[in-house]
C-alpha cells in the first residue's frame, strides 16, 4: 500500500495571494506606526512690543523692537526649525501677529497659535505651531501665598496638548517673575519666583497626578538657575518627582540662555523639563542651546531645544 506524501511544491496560489494580502496590509500598518519626532523650543524673544529701550537714537519710552532685531529674530526661529515654539515677552495681540504673519511670509508658517494674556498686561507667553492642538487651556488666574495676603502668577501658564502616535503630548509654557526687587522683604523677588514655582508644580500634579506614567514638558523662562530653590520646589513634591531638569549646552559647550548686558554677565534661565515617563523619549537625553548668528542680535536670550521621538 503506497503511502501518502507530503506536498513539496509549497503553498496553493490561493493561499499565496491570501499571504500577499496580508504581508502587504501588515506594511501599511507599519508604515502607519513609524516613530514620530517633534522639536519643541523655548525662546525668550525680549520685548516684541512697545517697552522702555536704548536705541540708536539714545534711550526712548514705549519703543517697538526695532526692525534689525525682528529680522536678527526671524532668523533665528527659521533657523530653529521647530514644530512647537514657546515664546516669551511678546506683547500685545497686533505684535504676535506681525511676528505670526513675517515668519509666513518668509517660509516659515505656524497657522497654530495662541497669546495668554496673564496679569502682565506687557509681556506674554505665546505658541506658534505646526500642529493643531488638542486642546488649550490657559491659567491665568492662579494664585499663592506671599508676605502681606497673596499674589497671582505673573505671566500665568498655558498650557497646551497635542496628539501624537503614541498618544497625546502636553505642554506647559511659563515665563516667572524677574530677579528685580520690588520689595525689600524679598530681595530679588526669590520668594515671589518660590510661590509661582508651588504653584505651577501644583496645576502640573492636579493634570497629572502620576508623572511616571505622563507625557509632559514645562518650559519657558524661570529666571532662575539649575539648583535655585524655585527650580527645586517645581521638580519634586514629597517624594514625587514631578520632572527632570533636562542637561543642555550650544555646539561649544557652553550653558548660557541669558546675556545680561549692563553688567556683562552671562546665566542659564531658560530651562526644559520632562516628566519621568517622557524621559526616555528625549533624544539624547539633553536639550541644546541654538548658538548660530544672528543670536546676539535679536534677543538678550538664546533659544533651548529639545527633540522628542515618540513610539507608535
Amino acid at each position: 500500500m503506497a503511502q501518502r506524501g507530503t506536498d513539496r511544491t509549497g503553498p496553493s496560489a490561493s493561499i499565496r495571494a491570501i499571504l500577499l494580502i496580508l504581508w502587504v496590509a501588515g506594511c501599511a500598518t507599519g508604515l502607519s506606526l513609524q516613530a514620530e519626532t517633534l522639536t519643541i523650543a523655548t525662546y525668550n524673544v525680549e520685548n516684541y512690543g512697545v517697552a522702555d529701550r536704548m536705541t540708536e537714537a539714545g534711550y526712548r519710552k514705549d519703543y517697538p523692537k526695532p526692525e534689525t532685531e525682528k529680522r536678527a529674530l526671524r532668523a533665528v526661529i527659521r533657523g530653529l526649525d521647530a514644530d512647537i515654539l514657546v515664546l516669551q515677552e511678546i506683547g500685545q495681540m497686533p505684535y504676535f501677529e506681525e511676528l505670526q504673519r513675517d515668519l509666513k511670509a518668509e517660509g516659515l508658517g505656524y497657522p497654530h497659535a495662541f497669546l495668554l494674556e496673564g496679569p502682565d498686561p506687557d509681556r506674554h507667553v505665546a505658541l506658534l505651531s505646526r500642529r493643531k492642538f488638542k486642546a488649550v487651556v490657559p491659567h491665568a488666574a492662579l494664585m499663592f501665598p506671599y508676605p502681606g495676603g497673596s499674589e497671582r502668577v505673573k505671566r500665568g501658564i498655558v498650557e497646551a496638548t497635542v496628539a501624537t502616535s503614541a498618544g497625546d503630548l502636553t505642554l506647559f509654557g511659563v515665563h516667572w517673575k524677574s530677579r528685580f526687587t520690588d520689595r525689600p522683604d524679598d530681595p530679588q523677588s526669590a520668594l515671589r519666583r518660590l510661590g509661582e514655582a508651588t504653584a505651577v508644580r501644583d496645576t502640573v500634579l492636579e493634570r497629572f497626578p502620576d508623572p511616571e506614567r505622563a507625557k509632559f514638558l514645562i518650559l519657558g523662562d524661570f529666571n532662575d538657575g539649575r539648583t535655585g530653590k524655585a527650580m527645586q520646589r517645581l521638580g519634586r513634591r514629597g517624594k514625587t518627582c514631578v520632572a527632570h531638569l533636562l542637561p543642555a549646552a550650544d555646539g561649544q559647550g557652553e550653558t548660557w540662555t541669558h546675556a545680561y548686558r549692563k553688567e556683562d554677565t552671562y546665566s542659564r534661565v531658560d530651562h526644559v523639563l520632562v516628566s519621568p515617563g517622557l524621559l526616555t523619549s528625549v533624544r539624547g537625553g539633553v536639550a541644546r542651546i541654538y548658538d548660530q548668528p544672528p543670536v546676539r542680535e535679536a534677543s538678550d536670550h538664546r533659544p533651548v531645544v529639545v527633540t522628542i521621538e515618540l513610539g507608535p
